[in-house]
């Protein structure tokens, strides 16, 4: 194979475009998603669960709400006492308001829904509508 310098500064190129965009992206993805909790949502045959990662708040402080086929979960965190005679060296944790709207899947009965809050972790359980539950249907031979 002939060395072709052209090939080669095309692939450093490439390399360089592929860099940026990455750093790029990963940092405004980082700014713009810090206030969104993240969630886990399952469904056995009986009920739909949603679970999700809280640090730092207490139970009275998290709003859970249904409307329609979406679910929100709404919270503030609270700033910290700053230390005015420290110098940080590193100051990453969040605070302010957040909000996460999730389109539910099935329908529930938001009036039999209980949650739990352990460790920073929410766990919301919502039954299944009855309608929306998997129906069996016995099969008769002739």
């Amino acid at each position: 194979v002939r060395w072709d310098p052209y090939r080669e500064m095309l692939s450093l190129r490439q390399m360089m475009n592929r860099v940026f965009d990455d750093s790029f992206n990963h940092s405004l993805s980082k700014t713009e998603d810090w206030n969104i909790p993240s969630v886990d949502m399952y469904q056995t045959e009986n009920e739909l669960v949603v679970k999700a990662v809280l640090p730092g708040l207490k139970p009275e402080e998290i709003q859970i709400s249904v409307t329609g086929d979406v679910l929100t979960l709404r919270g503030e965190t609270k700033q910290a006492q700053e230390v005015k005679e420290a110098t940080y060296h590193l100051k990453e944790r969040r605070f302010g308001s957040f909000s996460r709207s999730l389109p539910l899947p099935v329908q529930v009965l938001t009036d039999k829904a209980h949650a739990e809050f352990e460790n920073g972790v929410l766990t919301l359980v919502l039954p299944r509508a009855e309608e929306d539950r998997p129906k069996t249907i016995a099969i008769k031979a002739k």
